[in-house]
């Protein structure tokens, strides 16, 4: 690697030598930095980011497959123990799919808001010597670091915590689960990207009741997308046709193609729409962050 030199004047001594670094790795190093700060943030709040995580989707296993069943209240369609294990096996991958949304939210959005807001955090981060991109990426992969260890803690819960006779069929494609994971995650923190760089922090309100909401109930969560063609109106598969702008879905089909036998949406759909979801969210997302920081 070339060294440069300093010199004094006349002489022609050597009174010191530096090793000259390209611009990429200089912003590799300070990615890399970016990135092991906020996991240090996290490591330093790790129970906080455990109870957040875990609360909503515990609950929500506890009262679909532990209250449920034992009160009597029949889900899955009514048809007793079978109906109600084949539902838990719908909605353990769909427990994990919106953990891995809300994370993706939770890290980066409502951080992004407060950070352009009150704190005016984001002022002490884009003075780092790198690109404004690149503040804006590590925001984006150290939230999907958090949304895949999301996903390890959520996992067990929504498998294991179950009414007597209810069990999830589950079955794992681990090839399937190693790539769609990382995939999932970056895009629901690029999604977050583009809503915290959207939504001022005084409409964060908005951003839940527009956004995060019709994602949630439209993201296939409690159902299977091959289930709504009956969802009809003349004959056309209304239901089934408008959730596909949802990324949430994808999402949480790929999942059941990973964690269970259950019919899914073909993989040679869900990968390379998962894909675009991710190229769209980021590019708008590294836009508006560009544009936030500089106005």
């Amino acid at each position: 690697m070339a060294a440069r030199t300093e010199t004094v004047r006349g002489t022609g001594q050597q009174i010191g030598s530096r090793p000259r670094r390209s611009a990429a790795a200089a912003s590799r190093t300070a990615l890399g930095a970016l990135i092991l700060r906020d996991l240090m943030v996290l490591k330093k709040n790790f129970w906080e980011f455990v109870a957040r995580t875990v609360i909503q989707p515990f609950l929500l296993v506890f009262v679909f497959l532990y209250v449920f069943p034992t009160i009597g209240q029949g889900i899955g369609g009514g048809g007793g123990t079978r109906s109600e294990s084949a539902f838990a096996t719908v909605l353990v991958p769909g427990v994990v799919g919106i953990a891995i949304m809300f994370q993706g939210i939770q890290a980066v959005a409502l951080q992004l808001a407060a950070e352009f807001g009150y704190t005016r955090e984001i002022e002490d981060r884009v003075q780092a010597p790198c690109p404004i991109w690149l503040v804006a990426l590590a925001k984006v992969f150290s939230g999907a670091v958090q949304g895949m260890i999301s996903a390890v803690l959520v996992f067990p819960i929504a498998a294991v915590v179950h009414a007597k006779g209810v069990h999830a069929d589950l079955s794992y494609h681990w090839w399937i689960l190693l790539t769609l994971l990382p995939l999932a995650c970056v895009a629901m923190t690029s999604l977050g990207l583009l809503l915290g760089t959207t939504f001022e922090a005084r409409n964060i309100g908005l951003m839940f009741g527009f956004v995060v909401l019709p994602l949630t109930f439209l993201g296939g969560t409690y159902y299977q997308w091959t289930r709504l063609a009956p969802v009809k109106v003349g004959g056309f598969p209304w239901l089934q046709t408008l959730v596909l702008i949802n990324p949430l879905i994808y999402i949480n089909e790929g999942m059941r193609a990973a964690l269970t036998d259950a019919p899914h949406m073909h993989l040679y759909v869900v990968y390379p729409v998962l894909i675009a979801f991710l190229a769209l969210f980021l590019g708008w997302g590294l836009r508006n962050f560009r544009r936030r920081v500089l106005s």
